[in-house]
């Protein structure tokens, strides 16, 4: 019979090596520091919370990624926490916003129960700021420019910035008259970009010529900064507030580059990540090599509305994990190992505090040590003094 292998971990969960963890550990401390520097605060939301608040406003997509169980206490529904960005908004409109702009970050583990479709990961340790209480462009701007220093942390080179806005296809459906039934629909199909499947769709719809050229013109909007001024034209069957979401993408856009002049700008007009709870502008990273956005983000000035109060916000979030292993940082090394010998005296141990002390690696020998560690360095007794020698 075949041993059974206890050791077996779910799924898309894992664990983390010393050389892995230490790596994304360096990233976590200095990613906090970035975020203290530009004036975030860091909190920890719960891990696990009553289902029905947990999800208050976010949608049937984060649902389907909440792993459920029930509290053996109050018998009341629990859910674990698959993104920490509505937890955040709550605790900013219920403890923590004062009538003036209020920036939170975080950093922690979250639990998907179906995962990224290109990590296959369903355990991500998810970091992101938020910035609430402000709806002006400027403040997306500074989300996406604090996303930038991130990824910069990270060491991660060519990125590449994609800019949407989901106010535009949600005030076409509207002033078109679609259903709630027909809105979801087209928007699934719009996230595919499948061209035939769209023409059928439209074609049930029974819209006028005009409505059907602009919903099809949206997989066509994309591109450079260009396609915004093809947009008006396009699209300007949608009304002032379609034009309005083109317009703030314009200064977006004017605001970026007059910072990053060399940044890559990618326009999508179709594509509407997290719609179901954004409102305004959305943006993702990319990088050379990887299939899916590193980072993502954007505007949700709605989210806390079903919270019982309306304040405005935008953010960015991404997976330590994955940042980490794209990072260009070095791991962290052993040739500053320092090997103390199995010996109980104090002068040796007020010599190896001190080292520990000032951040080096100090590791002190057991009692019948066959295999010392990897070590560059020793502390031996030279003229009666403890000292490290090579």
């Amino acid at each position: 019979m075949a041993k059974k292998n206890n050791w077996m971990l779910p799924e898309g969960i894992d664990a983390l090596l010393p050389n892995e963890a230490a790596r994304l550990e360096t990233m976590r401390r200095k990613l906090l520091d970035l975020f203290r520097s530009w004036g975030y605060q860091y909190v920890i939301p719960p891990m696990v919370e009553f289902r029905d608040t947990l999800l208050t406003g976010t949608g049937s997509e984060l649902a389907l990624q909440t792993f459920n169980l029930t509290d053996q206490i109050s018998g009341k529904a629990l859910g674990v926490r698959a993104d920490m960005t509505p937890q955040v908004a709550r605790m900013a409109s219920h403890h923590l916003y004062k009538e003036a702009p209020t920036r939170l970050c975080y950093l922690g583990s979250i639990l998907q129960a179906r995962g990224a479709k290109i990590e296959k990961s369903r355990s991500p340790i998810q970091v992101g700021v938020e910035l609430y209480g402000s709806q002006h462009i400027e403040s997306d701007v500074e989300i996406i420019r604090l996303m930038l220093e991130t990824l910069a942390i990270a060491g991660l080179q060519e990125v590449h910035l994609d800019l949407g806005h989901v106010a535009i296809f949600r005030e076409l459906a509207k002033n078109a008259g679609l259903t709630v039934e027909q809105e979801a629909e087209l928007f699934e199909v719009l996230q595919r970009k499948a061209t035939e499947e769209l023409e059928e769709l439209l074609s049930t719809f029974q819209l006028d010529k005009a409505w059907y050229d602009a919903f099809y013109q949206l997989l066509n909007l994309n591109g450079d900064i260009s396609v915004l001024n093809d947009a008006k034209t396009n699209l300007a069957i949608g009304g002032a507030d379609v034009l309005q979401a083109i317009d703030e993408l314009q200064r977006t856009a004017e605001l970026l580059q007059n910072i990053y002049p060399a940044l890559p700008l990618y326009f999508d007009l179709g594509e509407l990540r997290c719609y179901q709870y954004q409102t305004g502008i959305v943006f993702a990273a990319f990088v050379p090599g990887f299939g899916s956005e590193v980072a993502r983000g954007g505007r949700y000035d709605n989210l806390t509305e079903q919270m019982d109060d309306l304040l405005p916000a935008t953010g960015f979030s991404a997976d330590v994990k994955v940042l980490s292993r794209l990072s260009q940082l070095s791991e962290e090394q052993t040739d500053n190992v320092i090997l103390a010998p199995d010996v109980m005296d104090a002068d040796l141990h007020d010599v190896i505090r001190q080292l520990r002390a000032s951040g080096r690696i100090v590791i002190q020998a057991l009692p019948g040590d066959t295999q010392q560690p990897d070590h560059t360095l020793t502390i031996k007794q030279i003229n009666g003094q403890w000292q490290v020698s090579e």
